[in-house]
């Protein structure tokens, strides 16, 4: 599954030649390409899974989202393989793989290299999606919402995305459980992470793992704009988990509950509105990393 318009359309000038390497490889292998998201998804759904080795991503996080939710929806699980060609990538650094790097990602679809790692489940009003890397409610929402209408600068979208926001700053009352543990408070961001990154470089979870049948939880209380802007600098190496306004906790099940009716963002798309469960699927997808 090939998103011409990953990378703000550089995607589209890579494919003759990531087609040549996929078919020296994998002479069998089938080609679609679409720049419609929920395209995607709906082809993989009613696709006969069954009739192949795997499905590959080769786009940014939200033809992964998309692909993924796709695989789901089938009745067949097969693999999923990761061709990083988008903006961001957050899920792909995960494995060191850079859009830079596609050549790398081909070589590892290679049944030796399958892995079982967890996936996110949510559970909302409006149905159940599921997703690989984060999800945020927040200004991580506002940001991304932001970071969508600069994509046309390339990696630097979502950090200017977050900038932007960060001139309207504001909080929110925050309830939510952790595993029946209770959290209410006045709030600026909830992360939910099942792997280290987000955005582009962006380390918000720097220990949570891909397989431990956990989700790293980190969430900011209220904090004045130059002390957010401290934050962000430091969120690029992890050092944000030291601050004091910052809490982190790991759960198998989170119940975010209030705000109610807040946009969630799930690997950079916009899905789902809280009230919602997030539950982590331990090992429940095999990829190729």
């Amino acid at each position: 599954m090939f998103n011409p318009g990953a990378g703000a359309g550089k995607a589209f000038r890579q494919f003759a030649s990531l087609k040549s390497a996929i078919l020296k490889r994998h002479p069998r292998s089938e080609f679609l390409s679409t720049r419609d998201p929920a395209g995607a998804r709906a082809y993989v759904v009613h696709a006969n899974l069954s009739a192949y080795d795997a499905v590959v991503a080769a786009g940014g996080d939200g033809t992964v989202f998309q692909v993924l939710n796709g695989i789901y929806g089938n009745a067949h699980r097969c693999p999923l393989g990761i061709i990083p060609l988008g903006t961001g990538n957050a899920f792909a650094r995960e494995f060191g793989l850079l859009p830079s790097n596609w050549k790398s990602a081909v070589a590892r679809l290679d049944p030796a290299n399958l892995k079982r790692i967890d996936v996110g489940q949510v559970e909302w009003e409006g149905g159940t999606f599921h997703f690989l890397n984060i999800i945020g409610i927040g200004f991580a929402t506002d940001a991304g919402l932001a970071a969508r209408k600069l994509k046309f600068v390339g990696r630097s979208a979502y950090t200017l995305g977050a900038l932007w926001r960060m001139l309207r700053l504001r909080s929110y009352p925050l309830e939510m459980q952790l595993d029946g543990e209770e959290v209410r408070q006045h709030n600026v961001l909830v992360e939910i992470s099942n792997s280290r990154f987000t955005g582009t470089s962006f380390m918000m979870a720097p220990s949570a793992e891909l397989d431990d049948g956990l989700l790293d939880v980190t969430w900011l209380g209220e904090v004045p704009r130059l002390r957010l802007l401290h934050l962000l600098k430091a969120l690029f190496s992890g050092r944000h988990v030291a601050y004091p306004e910052v809490q982190t906790r790991q759960a198998r099940v989170v119940k975010l509950e209030a705000p109610s009716g807040y946009l969630l963002m799930p690997d950079g798309e916009f899905e789902g509105r809280t009230p919602a469960r997030i539950t982590c699927l331990h090992r429940d997808l095999a990829l190729f990393c």
